[in-house]
């Protein structure tokens, strides 16, 4: 890319339980495919903050992401965004790795049914999208794509940071969009797996939880501080013994 988002405006979620999270607390080995703002460092220098060097966001959240969750994958549409040379070099040498920590998926590997399948996908998805499927513009590709290929494929669990999947996802019968089966998992929601395994770095979680989801007047009014957060997470999924840890 790289044009850097800015940070979506999602309210953190304490008080309801995410099947997903849930399901990967149990089981990390599930697949995952993640959206091009997983990779991307957030940036909030609009209103201020102070940029988050590459080298920090790695050691705080790409390496324990890549550490925790050993089937992870993004569809091609988002690998083709992350051109930013620190970036692309992190995500080539995971996916030429030994052993391989990143899987990408394309469009090729579909049958002729399957490729039927995918354009009526995008074609539910695109109006609530910037994405114009005969233009095959930049404008939410990645993101409309990624999830078409998950539909036609029957996969479960999309990673990303940004309102549109979550709209996609979370309003899949109200709108019409076929996701009615795929969970979204949300980067503080990861932070909290993350922080839960007792092996990465709590401060740099901490910071990173503030930089994204409490930093300004109006985030501060609607969501927990790190330490609520924290404590209501841990309410939600383990008070009554819910979930188990797998580790």
């Amino acid at each position: 890319m790289i044009f850097l988002k800015a940070v979506s405006k999602v309210q953190v979620r304490t008080k309801e339980i995410n099947p997903a999270l849930q399901s990967l607390f149990e089981n990390c080995n599930q697949t995952i495919f993640l959206d091009a703002n997983f990779f991307i460092v957030p940036d909030r220098s609009r209103i201020g903050a102070k940029a988050i060097a590459f080298d920090r966001y790695k050691e705080y959240w790409l390496d324990p992401l890549f550490d925790a969750f050993s089937n992870l994958s993004v569809h091609e549409s988002v690998y083709k965004e992350l051109v930013d040379g620190k970036i692309k070099d992190f995500v080539d040498h995971k996916i030429r790795g030994i052993p391989k920590q990143l899987q990408i998926h394309t469009d090729r590997e579909l049958t002729e049914r399957e490729r039927c399948l995918l354009e009526f996908q995008i074609s539910r998805m695109a109006p609530y999208s910037g994405y114009i499927p005969e233009r095959d513009n930049a404008k939410d590709r990645g993101e409309i794509r990624s999830l078409a290929y998950m539909a036609v494929k029957k996969y479960l669990y999309f990673a990303a940071n940004d309102n549109l999947p979550m709209h996609l996802i979370c309003h899949a019968k109200e709108l019409e969009t076929g996701l009615d089966d795929m969970k979204l998992l949300q980067s503080y929601e990861v932070i909290y797996y993350l922080y839960k395994m007792e092996k990465y770095d709590t401060k740099g979680l901490r910071m990173l939880y503030k930089y994204q989801y409490y930093l300004t007047g109006q985030e501060k009014r609607k969501n927990p501080d790190w330490g609520v957060f924290i404590v209501e997470m841990d309410q939600t999924y383990f008070s009554t013994n819910k979930t188990k840890i797998l580790k």
